[in-house]
């Protein structure tokens, strides 16, 4: 490990170097890549440098242990050795984590997308708490999130919407929230006051490159149509909705919420294009599967992941047995605690796959 971050370290000067030299910061390009690489690895060469620091500190207070005369200098000494070594032990695990192999779509935009399941009404009006739950989220980050296909319900809710959430790292935070959602609470429709259960499915895409998915025109069917829905707007008086086949897969994706057919094709492309994406790396992740059970951004759909108990303001999140009490904070966007333990859980999990593969 400390052959690689010594190499890792190097680098990081390197780029240093690089970046201080005029010929470089006039090359707009290469600056930017340069500039990018040394900010994916500061991170990890703060924590090396402090690591080094402590370790130097330890070596010092041995020494005062060792030939120290005076009782309380050494008393002193050990006092801090003992703090020393925690210390040491919290930075040796936090290298690991940062030395796991980054997933190439960290850095990635997403498509979420959310989707009524069991519960009627009561499950499309979750699913646009959910929606709201995350465009709190993405909003409290600065990111961008625009809706790329909705059907709503008659009662305000949604029984499908599929968003774009743009913005720094956005697809290493969220890529944990795919599954199946289950709320439990009394729906506004229900006279007994009885509590009723419902379920949203939720799936997070990483936005897909155009050098990663060659989508071929022949390979598609393109379908135009009058756009439904509530009727006056000019979005629905022109043939401007429409549905892509993709003839290979099968696949079907239709937008119709704007009033250029250009506009609409190009964002069901987007859609196509990720779904694709998606499909190519559940077979890799099949593959794997065999040889290492669970891996990071890898957890099956559907299985229940979530539950929102509105009785008990409890919001529990199964795969790693969190549980908080403060559902209406929660479903306002204010996430990162659970983002945070999700992100430890899978990180502590990669690290015993990789300490089981180099056994």
């Amino acid at each position: 490990m400390f052959s690689k971050l010594k190499e890792v370290e190097g680098r990081y000067e390197d780029l240093n170097a690089k970046l201080a030299d005029p010929s470089i910061a006039s090359d707009r390009h290469k600056y930017k890549e340069f500039a990018k690489e040394r900010s994916n690895l500061a991170l990890l060469v703060e924590t090396y440098r402090e690591y080094k620091k402590i370790i130097s500190n330890i070596s010092g207070n041995n020494e005062i242990i060792a030939n120290e005369s005076d009782e309380e200098m050494r008393k002193l000494a050990k006092d801090e050795l003992a703090m020393l070594d925690s210390e040491k032990t919290y930075l040796e695990n936090k290298l690991k984590v940062l030395l796991l192999p980054k997933d190439p779509n960290d850095e990635k935009n997403i498509l979420i997308e959310i989707r009524a399941g069991a519960g009627g009404d009561e499950a499309g009006l979750f699913a646009s708490d959910l929606f709201r739950m995350y465009s709190r989220y993405a909003e409290r980050h600065n990111w961008k999130v625009e809706i790329l296909s909705q059907s709503v319900t008659g009662v305000g809710g949604i029984k499908e919407i599929i968003a774009l959430i743009a913005g720094e790292h956005v697809y290493s935070s969220l890529k944990y929230e795919g599954g199946v959602h289950r709320v439990q609470r009394v729906p506004k429709t229900e006279a007994s006051g009885r509590i009723h259960t419902s379920t949203c499915t939720v799936a997070v895409l990483p936005e897909a490159d155009d050098v990663e998915v060659q989508i071929d025109e022949k390979e598609l069917r393109v379908d135009i149509f009058r756009a439904s829905g509530p009727g006056g707007q000019g979005v629905n008086t022109t043939d401007s909705a429409v549905r892509l086949t993709h003839l290979p897969t099968g696949l079907v994706v239709q937008c119709q919420d704007e009033r250029s057919q250009h506009k609409n094709k190009a964002r069901a492309l987007k859609i196509l294009s990720s779904r694709l994406l998606d499909i190519e790396q559940k077979k890799q992740a099949k593959d794997r599967a065999s040889t290492r059970r669970q891996m990071v951004g890898t957890g099956e759909r559907s299985e229940k992941i979530r539950t929102y108990n509105f009785p008990q303001s409890r919001v529990s999140d199964h795969r790693i047995n969190f549980t908080a009490h403060n559902l209406p904070d929660i479903l306002d966007g204010n996430i990162d605690n659970l983002i945070q333990e999700l992100r430890t859980y899978f990180q502590a999990e990669a690290l015993k796959s990789d300490d089981s593969d180099s056994d």
